[in-house]
Parts: structure tokens; C-alpha cells; sequence
């Protein structure tokens, strides 16, 4: 259980709600206890009674049956209201440890939530989003059932085992061994089959994260499932993987299907140690009918918490394995941190020297001895063939990876000194996997100024050349976008996304091939835009096109993640080389149309 033990700081926390939780399962089961104390007192009262009426001759039968009556209905009315406080007990202690696990199990998830979003995005190109999803839902979940029932049926069990055998060793010692004799069996058996559980269980987490990432993976993509017709051999494979989830779960359920009857075996066992030896007690003249009795209704109130010891067992062997992913998950930490915490202002002002970078997870060199320098408010575009290395530009300039050689400054400080969330408030950063929330168009606009009004909202849409599209939504603004935007167009995704950057007023913007999607002239009027109301900002644009880069201070060209030309426009035109095929290319397409 080493892994639960991590959530002993949630038991502190909660000290309260465990503290008199316990006290009313323990208060519980002294009541419980009392009851078969008093059935074997009524008992041997009628067995007293019944036979002092054969010995004496001269009893009044009437008289006798009144005082009996009257005891009988004494001891019912007490066993009742022992019932009644027990039965008020148990509702307590559920609202108290049950409570306290959903507790638990919504700080776990807020927990995770919150670490999820500090890791970077090496985190997150290894690891797939159905393994995530399933360790924050079904594996939290299978903790909260040893917080909640596992721990309640856990202290029952105790307690209820020390009530009772105090209470059976008071009446006899002798017949309390044979009672409990099938008990070190029991403690064996279990030990074997948890280790078959917890490995079990294990296997079965790790299936249940294959089913959940291919089930996301899948309706992420049902566009290009359905547009190449895969929809049977997806589904093929999901009836394999799920065949194979159905496997480990049977096998788990056989270990805990024979456990169940070795239980009551036991359990059995007891009962007819207690009839055979507490008949022979009897009749020694130890033991009255009445504690044998008592005896059986105590081996029977050990029924459900021994039964229940397999069950606990199952849920805190299933707990440990999910608590062993939840914790390798929280272990995980961001190679990428802030070194400070303070508020400031940048300016804008951008310096790469020598930057290489090497992805972590691929080994891939996307940036080879990278050198420029931008300063504030001047124009950058980056251009280059596909795999080039210009996206990753815009991916060291927002710290979601660091530089493997060389450094990049901002206003000439390092951007590792940094505060992260700084220089991220201070870009406006458009990338070419336009990504929109499952909301309304103006909450995906404001997603960087929640607070921005209408007027701004439209304003930075027309900036965008997407106001008329929107207005043309069946809620204009208000309109649900679906899913990462499946209700819009390519180009409108494009746009929106622009104005969501646009809105921010930042001092650094990065345009990622952010107009791939749009006409030449809806483009040509998001540029005009940039031009003359983007003069004190700096910008960076990567882009496949070259028509709309005349005005740039700076132009790179990116090949191997090397840049092989640099200059303005006019330089670069007059020079043999891949802008100069692009542009030529470019325009006489132009002038075809």
C-alpha cells in the first residue's frame, strides 16, 4: 500500500470528518453488540422461566405467563432502541467518511487538473489524451472507493471484530478459539489473492487508457474516418481491444468469484464449530441455550465484514494501482519553469544567436545556429519548405520548448530569466493547428480578454475580415462554434483565431501560416490591417507566400533549419534562390488568373 500512503496528507486535511466517522462506526457496533447480549438474556430468561414452571407444582400459569410477558416485551423494547441509535449511527458515519471521500476525490482532481496544466508540451507529445482522461476519471475513481466504502467497511470490520471478540471472551474462552479458528486461513488466503488483484488490476487500468485514447483519438477524427470509408475496420479493432479488456476483467472476476465462497465457507465453519462445541458446553452445564445463541448471532454479524474482507481487499488492491498511475503522473514535472515571479512590461525587442533546437521525443534537429534580431515593431517573415524548422520559431519565442544551443533574448534578458507567463501574455501567437472551444464565438475572441466589450469583440472580428461570416451565424456572436470549431470553415476557424490573438493588444504577434485557409483578398485584407495598425509592434509571419511580404524589415529563409537566405525584398528578389522561385511562381499564377 505504499502508493496510498501518499494520501495520508488528504486524512490530515480531513481529520474531522475520519475522526468522528470512526467514532460513530465504533458506536455503531457497540450497539450491535448489546443486541445479541440481550436475545441471549430473553432466552435464558424463557428457558429459566419454562422450567421453574415444571418444577414448581403450585405456579400460577397465569401469573408466570404476565411476568414473562412482561420481561419479553422489556427486552423487546430495549432491543428496539438499540436498533434505532445503531441504525442513526450508521447514517452518520456515512455522512461523515463517505462525504469525506468525495471530498478527497474533488481535491485529487483538481489537483491533477491544475499539475496537468503546468506540464510542457514534451508531456504532452508522449503521452496520448485517452491515458490522461482515464487516469483523472476512472482512476481517481477507483481511489475514491478506498477512501469512501474501503475505509468505511475497513474500521467496521475492526472495530466489530474487537467488540465481538471481547464480548465472546467474556462468556467463554474455549468456545471463542473454536469460533474463531478459521480466521489465520483466512489471513493467508487473502494475502495470495490481493497480490492477484493488485497485479490484475494493474493490466486492467493499462487496457481500460488503450480504449479510452483510441476512443478519443477516433471521434477527434471521424472526418477522415468517414471520408475514407474506415469506419468498419476502426470498429473492428475497438471490438478487439474491448475483447481484450472483457478478458482481464473476467480473469479478475474469477479470482474474486472464488474468494467470495471461501468466505462464507469459513464463516460456515464457525457456526458448526459453535453448534458442536457449544452443544457439548451445554451440556456440561458451562454454557446456558442462551449463549449459544449469542454465539451464532455473533458469528453471524462477522458474516458481512469477514465476506466483506475479499471485497475491501479487491477495492485497496484496484486503489494501489491507480494511485501508482495517479502518482507516476503527478511525479512528472516541467522542464520548463519560471526563475522569476514578478509582474513587468517588454517592449518587443527579439534576438536569436546561434539557436539550435533538437526535439526531445524525435531526436529531429529543427533549428540549426539560428541568428537575427528584431527590434521593436519591426517585421519579420520566415518562409522555407515544409519541415523547414519555421514553426519551431514560434515555439522557443512562446517557451514551449527550450533552445538546445545558443539563447534567445527579449529586450535583451535571456528568455529563461524570464517569468514565463510575461513574455506568454505579451505574444499574440496564431498557430497554423487553429484549435477552437467547444463554446460561443465571442467566449473563443475573448478567450485572452474575457473582459473586452462588444465594440471591441466586432472591432477585432472586421480587423480579422470574419464579421460578416459571423454575423451570418444563426446567433451572430453568440453562435456555438462545436467541437474544435467543426461547425466552421477552415478559413473562418482561421480568422476567429486571429482576432483571439489580434484582441490581446500585445507587443510581440506570430502569425504561424495563419492565413493558409483564406482567399487572396480576404488576405490581402487582414495584411493591410497588420501593416498600418501593427507599426509599434513586432512581427513575426511564417508563411508559404511571398506577394504579401514586400513591406517586411526582415526576411529568412529557413532550409534544413538553417537559414540559407536573408534580406529585404528587393534584396532578395534579385538573387537566384527559393524566394526568388516562390515570388516568380506567385506572380505569374496571379497574372494567369
Amino acid at each position: 500500500m505504499k502508493h496510498l500512503f501518499t494520501l495520508n496528507r488528504y486524512f490530515v486535511k480531513y481529520k474531522w470528518h475520519l475522526i468522528l466517522g470512526i467514532v460513530f462506526v465504533a458506536g455503531s457496533n457497540y450497539f450491535g453488540i448489546l443486541i445479541p447480549q440481550k436475545i441471549r438474556e430473553a432466552l435464558d430468561l424463557v428457558h429459566g422461566q419454562i422450567k421453574l414452571f415444571k418444577q414448581s407444582s403450585q405456579a400460577n400459569p397465569d401469573i408466570s405467563y404476565d411476568e414473562l410477558n412482561r420481561s419479553l416485551l422489556y427486552f423487546g423494547l430495549i432491543i428496539t432502541v438499540y436498533v434505532i441509535i445503531k441504525g442513526l449511527l450508521m447514517y452518520f458515519m456515512r455522512q461523515t467518511i463517505i462525504v469525506m471521500s468525495r471530498l478527497i476525490e474533488y481535491d485529487m482532481r483538481k489537483e491533477i487538473y491544475s499539475h496537468l496544466q503546468t506540464l510542457d508540451q514534451k508531456f504532452y507529445r508522449e503521452t496520448q489524451t485517452g491515458d490522461i482522461m482515464a487516469r483523472i476519471s476512472e482512476d481517481v475513481s477507483k481511489v475514491r472507493n478506498y477512501l469512501g466504502p474501503g475505509i468505511l467497511y475497513g474500521i467496521n470490520l475492526v472495530t466489530l471484530f474487537i467488540f465481538t471478540i471481547i464480548a465472546m471472551l467474556r462468556v467463554d474462552t474455549t468456545l471463542s478459539l473454536f469460533a474463531l479458528l478459521p480466521l489465520p486461513l483466512l489471513s493467508i488466503s487473502i494475502y495470495f489473492v490481493s497480490k492477484i488483484i493488485n497485479e490484475k488490476s494493474t493490466i486492467i487500468q493499462q487496457q481500460l487508457s488503450v480504449l479510452t485514447s483510441m476512443t478519443q483519438e477516433t471521434y477527434s477524427g471521424i472526418r477522415v474516418v468517414k471520408s475514407y470509408v474506415k469506419e468498419d475496420q476502426f470498429a473492428e479493432y475497438f471490438a478487439g481491444q474491448s475483447e481484450e479488456f472483457k478478458r482481464r476483467s473476467l480473469s479478475l472476476a474469477k479470482v474474486e468469484a472464488y474468494f467470495q465462497p471461501l468466505m462464507m465457507l469459513l464463516i460456515a465453519l464457525s457456526t458448526i464449530l459453535v453448534v458442536i462445541v457449544g452443544g457439548y458446553q451445554v451440556y456440561a452445564g458451562k454454557l446456558t441455550a442462551g449463549n449459544i445463541a449469542e454465539f451464532i448471532l455473533y458469528v453471524n454479524m462477522l458474516t458481512w465484514p469477514v465476506t466483506a474482507i475479499g471485497w475491501i481487499a479487491s477495492v485497496v488492491q484496484e486503489a494501489e494501482a491507480s494511485q501508482a498511475r495517479i502518482n507516476e503522473l503527478l511525479d512528472k514535472k516541467p522542464e520548463i519553469t519560471s526563475n522569476c515571479s514578478e509582474g513587468y512590461s517588454i517592449t518587443g525587442d527579439i534576438e536569436f544567436s546561434n539557436v539550435s533546437f533538437v526535439y526531445p521525443n524525435t531526436g529531429i534537429r529543427a533549428l540549426d545556429q539560428v541568428s537575427f534580431h528584431l527590434r521593436k515593431g519591426q517585421k519579420l517573415a520566415v518562409m522555407g519548405k515544409t519541415g523547414s524548422g519555421k514553426t519551431t520559431i514560434g515555439d522557443l519565442l512562446t517557451r514551449m520548448f527550450d533552445v538546445s544551443e545558443g539563447s534567445i533574448k527579449i529586450d535583451g534578458r535571456d528568455i529563461k530569466q524570464h517569468n514565463i507567463q510575461v513574455i506568454r501574455d505579451n505574444v499574440a501567437y496564431v498557430p497554423q493547428d487553429v484549435f477552437l472551444f467547444s463554446d460561443t464565438v465571442r467566449a473563443n475572441i475573448t478567450f485572452g480578454k474575457p473582459e473586452a466589450s462588444l465594440d471591441e469583440i466586432k472591432s477585432y472580428a472586421g480587423y480579422a475580415s470574419v464579421y460578416e461570416d459571423i454575423e451570418r451565424l444563426p446567433s451572430g456572436f453568440d453562435t456555438m462554434v462545436g467541437e474544435r470549431g467543426v461547425t466552421l470553415s477552415g478559413g473562418q476557424k482561421q480568422r476567429i483565431s486571429i482576432a483571439r490573438a489580434l484582441i490581446k493588444d500585445p507587443c510581440i504577434v506570430i502569425l504561424d501560416d495563419a492565413l493558409s485557409a483564406v482567399d487572396s483578398t480576404t488576405e490581402q485584407n487582414i495584411m493591410s490591417y497588420l501593416e498600418d495598425n501593427l507599426g509599434d509592434k513586432t512581427t513575426i509571419v511564417i508563411s508559404h507566400r511571398a506577394n504579401n511580404l514586400l513591406d517586411y524589415d526582415k526576411i529568412i529563409v529557413l532550409e534544413d533549419g538553417r537559414i540559407v537566405q536573408e534580406g529585404t525584398h528587393e534584396e532578395l528578389i534579385s538573387v537566384p534562390g527559393f524566394y526568388q522561385n516562390v515570388y516568380m511562381h506567385q506572380t505569374s499564377h496571379h497574372e494567369l488568373i
